[in-house]
């Protein structure tokens, strides 16, 4: 009987001189369990966010939001997890994609309609509907762009357009708000849709953004006492006031989009000069 399931191919890489007549008799390549553990965590990241759509549905916002978040914290150590052992495949890198799709298009989209979009009906849904498709245009282009070979190196101390990831924390902002105390009134549910649509268009938009890849991997000896301080400080916060937290960071994430675009035409004017 023939086998259901497909040998898995992390590298996308069939064998065409693959003889079905001696498949039986033929030892298949083992895959290492280190390439393995990293589609794991993307994997486990995508039920995250189909989770925290459930919760969406449920009217468990805090819940929803707690998933979307986790989510976005297994999308930031997958990749470092397979390039620290070794195991970055394009399997890997195509459903880390998906994975962010549905993370934060998909699921901050269902979370704001079923919190406060919904109030405005059909509008409401149009605008979740243009986040997601937005989201998914931000991602198919980010793909691209990685393989271009013309690219200066400076360009990769920015992303272009707000990344899916920060898109989907800025966008659930009038959600924060509201877990905050702000009136849930019709005025506000036009708001939110507004500020969605808006949001969206950060994330195809030509607007730098810092991308934070290029911090260094070594920290001054002095420095490390403090950064330690300050992370544990964060945390603190966000576990003690999680919304007031949330929206502060969303606040300062957009209030740095100008700055990021000063130091863009920077480099930008610097290469001109140099050309």
């Amino acid at each position: 009987m023939e086998n259901p399931f497909p040998p898995f191919d992390p590298d996308g890489e069939s064998d065409t001189e693959f003889d079905v007549a001696t498949e039986s008799t033929t030892r298949l390549r083992d895959i290492p369990l280190r390439t393995i553990f990293p589609n794991l965590l993307t994997l486990l990241a995508i039920c995250s966010g189909l989770t925290a759509i459930r919760f969406a549905i449920e009217d468990r916002i805090e819940l929803a939001i707690a998933a979307i978040i986790f989510a976005g914290f297994l999308d930031g150590i997958d990749g470092r997890v397979a390039r620290f052992l070794k195991s970055t495949t394009r399997f890997g890198a195509q459903m880390d994609s998906l994975a962010d799709f549905v993370n934060f298009g998909v699921a901050p989209a269902m979370l704001l309609y079923f919190s406060v979009l919904s109030e405005v009906r059909s509008a409401g849904w149009i605008a979740a509907l243009i986040y997601s498709i937005c989201a998914c245009l931000r991602l198919a282009r980010f793909n691209v762009m990685l393989d271009s070979p013309d690219m200066p190196e400076w360009q990769s101390r920015f992303f272009l357009g707000v990344p899916a990831p920060a898109g989907a924390l800025v966008v659930l902002l009038p959600v924060y708000l509201l877990l905050l105390g702000v009136p849930d009134t019709l005025a506000w549910a036009w708001f939110a849709t507004l500020f969605t649509v808006f949001s969206a268009f950060l994330m195809v938009s030509s607007i730098p953004s810092f991308s934070g890849k290029n911090v260094s991997k070594k920290i001054r000896r002095d420095l490390v006492t403090p950064m330690m301080i300050l992370a544990v400080f964060l945390c603190a916060l966000l576990f003690t006031y999680p919304w007031m937290t949330l929206a502060a960071v969303s606040v300062l994430y957009l209030a740095s989009l100008p700055f990021s675009y000063r130091n863009w035409n920077r480099y930008q004017t610097k290469d001109l000069k140099a050309e």
